[in-house]
């Protein structure tokens, strides 16, 4: 069978390479011969029954049917373990599984005001079935909290838009890191590689080392070594070694998502371990790293942070979201959204999104939450590439303060 799929493959290059307009040259690495690499996890979700499975789904959503205020929920558990074996001719070789799980919990409430709902802020993560347990996520408070909290939502005023000092949660923030930060410092997009598919970015080469990101009080970190990150590996799929590095510090972009033949390309000596393919059908490519907003260490806890603001929101969750094809453009809900009046939590509003150019926004950072507020979410669908790839990726975060920021009201804005 090797035989054969190394024949193939000399084969299909002979024929590609009269249709290549680039030579591919690989940046170099050192050799890792017979390494072996696990996720740090407890219980293999493929271990534990269907039953099992279904059972705990269950004892969590009859809970917030027994509550007169929610109607309906809906329920699902998604588990991978991804085992993949890397040889290459310098003689790297690699043995790896990962073990990841998200569930999501959503509460409907139906009555005479339509419908309304509110999803759990759970993220997905790099443990395995223990993260169903409370020990390791705290389900049974959230779960106890949920109802009270729908209800207010469905009693809560509309927004009205303006200029607003935002407090935002990690269960949000993680997603606008993803697609302002994310996105927008992979390498071989900011060169123009994925021009026709997915857009290229502001954060172009020629601003390394001078374009002011954001405050000075932003630094932004890509790894690959986090503990239960999405991201994490011992070795990319291009057999470099897991690293961590900045991508922002102090306010200003010093740093690239890599892999080998980008790194190459310009003129970089090593890659950053970026590459990953999803399937053997796949050739791999520049994928995003943990990439994660670093707390302050003598910042203040959510407490503190609630009592620095005066007029604003606080908002958690992720919902919908819009971002132009440069990264810099952008607007994004939540699930919840909590009115802050001289420094305490009043009720809630319904109705929000924010909206807000990329440097903006990270521009008008004034307060950044300690480690107490420091929270590792992300997601198991990022789509890139074409033929199309899909991987799962965590972007760490504390919760931040935000001065004056462009609030909309989605319902007027939707039938404007």
């Amino acid at each position: 069978m090797a035989k054969k799929l190394a024949i193939t493959a000399v084969a299909m290059a002979k024929t590609s390479k009269p249709l290549s307009t680039e030579e591919v040259s690989l940046a170099s690495e050192p050799v890792y011969a017979n390494r072996t690499w696990v996720s740090e996890y407890e219980i293999d979700p493929f271990s534990v029954s269907d039953e099992a499975k279904i059972a705990r789904l269950a004892d969590l959503s009859s809970k917030l049917l027994s509550t007169s205020a929610v109607s309906h929920v809906s329920a699902h558990t998604m588990y991978v373990k991804e085992q993949k074996f890397y040889a290459d001719s310098y003689g790297t070789s690699t043995t790896q599984q990962r073990v990841r799980i998200q569930t999501q919990i959503d509460a409907v409430s139906v009555g005479d005001h339509g419908f309304e709902s509110m999803r759990t802020l759970a993220q997905p993560a790099g443990f395995g079935w223990e993260w169903m347990d409370d020990a390791t996520y705290n389900w049974g408070a959230e779960i106890a909290e949920l109802p009270a909290l729908l209800a207010e939502k469905v009693a809560a005023p509309s927004v009205v838009p303006g200029k607003y000092d935002l407090l935002i949660d990690p269960s949000n923030l993680w997603l606008t890191i993803h697609e302002s930060i994310g996105h927008a410092t992979e390498l071989d997009r900011a060169i123009g590689y994925e021009a026709n598919y997915a857009g290229t970015s502001f954060a172009t080469p020629n601003n390394l080392n001078t374009l002011k990101y954001g405050s000075p009080l932003m630094n932004v970190k890509g790894d690959r070594l986090t503990p239960h990150g999405l991201s994490t590996v011992g070795f990319d799929d291009e057999g470099v070694e897991a690293q961590q590095w900045d991508i922002i510090k102090d306010g200003t972009l010093v740093g690239y998502q890599l892999d080998r033949r980008i790194s190459a390309r310009v003129g970089r000596d090593r890659s950053n371990g970026c590459a990953f393919a999803d399937s053997p059908a796949h050739v791999p490519i520049q994928r995003m790293p943990n990439v994660s907003l670093q707390a302050d260490p003598k910042g203040p806890d959510m407490a503190g942070l609630i009592a620095d603001v005066e007029d604003g929101i606080l908002i958690k969750g992720d919902n919908s979201w819009s971002i132009d094809m440069q990264r810099y453009n952008f607007q994004f809900t939540g699930q919840q959204f909590h009115r802050i009046k001289n420094g305490k939590v009043v009720g809630q509003l319904k109705d929000v999104a924010y909206q807000a150019t990329t440097t903006d926004f990270w521009g008008a950072m004034r307060t950044v939450g300690g480690p107490s507020t420091y929270v590792l979410s992300g997601a198991f669908n990022c789509g890139k590439g074409q033929p199309s790839q899909v991987a799962a990726v965590s972007h760490g975060s504390p919760a931040a303060v935000f001065s004056q920021i462009n609030v909309l009201n989605t319902v007027a804005e939707a039938g404007a």
